[in-house]
């Protein structure tokens, strides 16, 4: 852990630095291939919507060692031999869903379910939701996404810059994607659970870029007058003071998330937590990978572009006398830390008597 903190200390204070933005191709590359593979997945198997979304019948039958194969059973004798999921909830609950059902076989699926778990109809909690009710649920989730998106976006430009809100939302949709990708690929239901996990962690993504973003400002505020950093570098600058922080942030965050997924929902079999805790176990980790390789490199790229920051660059790298490169980096790191707490005082010999 000292070594870790050391390391931390390293780095935000510029005597060690990781070349985050010249390596940005790489971590381009690595985002690319997940989204090619979220995009194989939604192409193959796409998303399984709950009966929120699409329509259905849901049952909950409250019995003390109630199991999942007495349902199964239930339903067989029922006739129902179409789409359904069956899930313990806690220790005395089973929650069945089908897809949409007639009056008649709805009647028939509380019957049998009556007769396996010998308890009396009535006491079996029956939700029926009809497909125009799930279409408007999905509508509504989408504009509360999109209104989300605007009004961040709206934020982010007036509290930074332009280029700044693009890359945070590009950042932001780059983490819903394969989010959205791996829960294709896992197959689990979305339900109204996941919709949630999706706008926190969008929240999430943008709360550690934003810090990045903040360090970026500070560090570059009076870059042009200095001619001692590039934009790029000023910016991997502020990726690696910060970059520690967001480390510890995330992991503290994906511990009691990670509990809730793998002991909740895998081992005690708590699976209305698994829908919530996958979306948002994804998305932290997606989250936090964003905001240092994704978010910064492309606003760098982006600030990079402007005539002022080219003519920057072409004065930094004629005062050091070669390319840009990862030395240029590391001397123009330590010229700016050496600024900032101003020069070093030599201590004084004093002469032989």
């Amino acid at each position: 852990m000292s070594k870790f903190s050391g390391l931390g200390a390293r780095l935000h204070s510029g005597e060690t630095s990781i070349d985050y933005i010249g390596k940005r191709r790489r971590w381009y590359a690595i985002s690319g291939l997940l989204v090619i593979v979220s995009i194989g997945a939604l192409s193959l198997q796409g998303l399984h919507l709950g009966i929120e979304f699409k329509g259905g019948s849901s049952y909950t039958v409250t019995k003390a060692g109630a199991s999942i194969a007495q349902a199964e059973s239930a339903l067989q004798s029922a006739g129902i031999t179409g789409e359904k999921i069956i899930q313990k909830v806690g220790n005395d609950k089973i929650r069945v869903q089908t897809g949409s059902l007639t009056n008649a076989e709805s009647n028939a699926v509380q019957d049998s379910l009556a007769a396996i778990f010998a308890v009396a109809v009535d006491s079996i909690d029956t939700q029926i939701i009809g497909p125009s009710w799930g279409k408007e649920i999905t509508r509504k989730a989408l504009y509360g996404l999109i209104g989300f998106l605007i009004v961040v976006i709206l934020y982010l430009a007036m509290a930074f810059e332009p280029k700044m809100a693009l890359s945070a939302i590009i950042a932001v949709i780059h983490d819903v994607f394969i989010t959205v990708g791996i829960y294709a690929l896992v197959g689990f239901d979305v339900t109204p659970a996941t919709v949630i996990g999706f706008l926190t962690i969008l929240g999430y993504s943008l709360y550690d870029t934003v810090v990045v973003f903040d360090r970026v400002r500070e560090n570059t505020k009076s870059i042009t007058s200095t001619s001692k950093m590039t934009y790029s570098q000023a910016a991997n600058l502020a990726v690696n003071q910060t970059v520690v922080r967001s480390i510890n942030t995330t992991i503290v965050a994906l511990i009691p998330v990670g509990s809730i997924l793998f002991v909740g929902a895998g081992l005690l079999g708590a699976g209305t937590l698994k829908d919530l805790s996958l979306a948002l176990f994804i998305g932290l980790a997606t989250g936090a990978y964003s905001s240092i390789f994704i978010a910064t490199p492309l606003l760098a790229s982006m600030r990079e572009r402007e005539p002022a920051m080219q003519a920057l660059s072409k004065r930094v790298h004629a005062r050091s006398g070669s390319p840009a490169s990862a030395s240029v980096t590391t001397s123009a790191t330590s010229a700016l830390v050496t600024e900032k707490r101003g020069p070093r005082n030599q201590p004084k010999r004093k002469g032989r008597k």
